[in-house]
């Protein structure tokens, strides 16, 4: 199996990659700001802004998942988000491109649809890859841009670029709060009740690594299922009466249409809260 880096392997999404190509064969190498908790595989300790620090890196290495960023708005102030994400990113890129990688798979976000649907609300739903883009703020203008260095990459080198549209991560012991979200259909609308497992998210980047891809493409990443414990068709009339459902929907069928990722990377998300929460 290939060699690979994985950048911010120590926060939550990368610990479960870590883990997962490990448990696939991989040889592996963790990057982060931090070293990890529990060391799984080799780990370095690197700023990817720093152009340098990211050709040391990644030397001898194949092939990289880079999920290193400042993981959502507001944790940081929008000047210093916008341009650690956009900066690592075009490093990540560029370094991949240099040393000849074999592909890029990388984390882009949910909230490049117009999350939290406060200025636009969603052009239709189910929400798939064709949606307009509507950036709210300097992070999710971070990702928009990424999305349009890695096509660009793409068209200069041939290197396959997979972005992945991760939703709201999630890990086992965060499904205790989720009845919490249920008699308010509104706390969640944010992102039409949408979540992922970090175990699928770390499935979605494996097969990104094997996917026969040649392109720069996008992918929604969401689980099978929403937050909430209502059909998914009386969500969206009740908050959005205004949004078209522009196919038929399971009972609790997610509204960040996964299909385009079954299609393309074989993703078969297998993990719902609904495992863990008795309802």
């Amino acid at each position: 199996m290939p060699k690979v880096v994985v950048t911010g392997g120590s926060g939550k999404a990368g610990r479960a990659v870590v883990r997962d190509l490990l448990e696939h064969g991989y040889e592996v190498l963790s990057v982060d700001l931090v070293p990890p908790a529990e060391r799984l595989c080799p780990s370095l300790v690197a700023d990817l802004t720093d152009l340098g620090e990211t050709y040391d890196a990644f030397k001898g290495y194949e092939m990289v998942v880079h999920l290193a960023a400042i993981p959502a708005p507001g944790i940081r102030t929008d000047e210093v988000t916008f341009r650690t994400n956009t900066l690592s990113t075009y490093n990540v890129f560029s370094v991949a491109k240099d040393i000849g990688m074999s592909r890029v798979v990388w984390a882009s976000s949910e909230t490049t649809l117009g999350l939290p649907f406060d200025r636009e609300q969603p052009a239709y739903a189910p929400i798939d890859e064709n949606h307009p883009l509507y950036p709210e703020s300097s992070y999710a203008l971070s990702k928009v841009l990424g999305e349009e260095m890695a096509r660009q990459f793409n068209r200069w080198t041939g290197i396959p670029f997979i972005g992945l549209r991760f939703s709201n991560i999630m890990e086992p012991q965060d499904y205790a709060q989720f009845p919490t979200f249920w008699d308010d259909p509104t706390k969640r609308k944010w992102n039409l009740w949408g979540y992922v497992d970090a175990r699928d998210v770390a499935q979605a980047c494996r097969l990104g690594l094997q996917a026969d891809i040649n392109s720069a493409e996008v992918f929604i990443i969401a689980a099978a299922d929403t937050v909430m414990n209502r059909p998914s068709r009386e969500l969206l009339a009740e908050v959005f009466p205004n949004v078209p459902l522009h196919k038929e929907i399971g009972d609790f069928e997610t509204l960040l249409s996964i299909d385009k990722a079954r299609r393309m990377l074989g993703y078969d998300p297998q993990y719902s809260w609904r495992q863990y929460v008795g309802l």
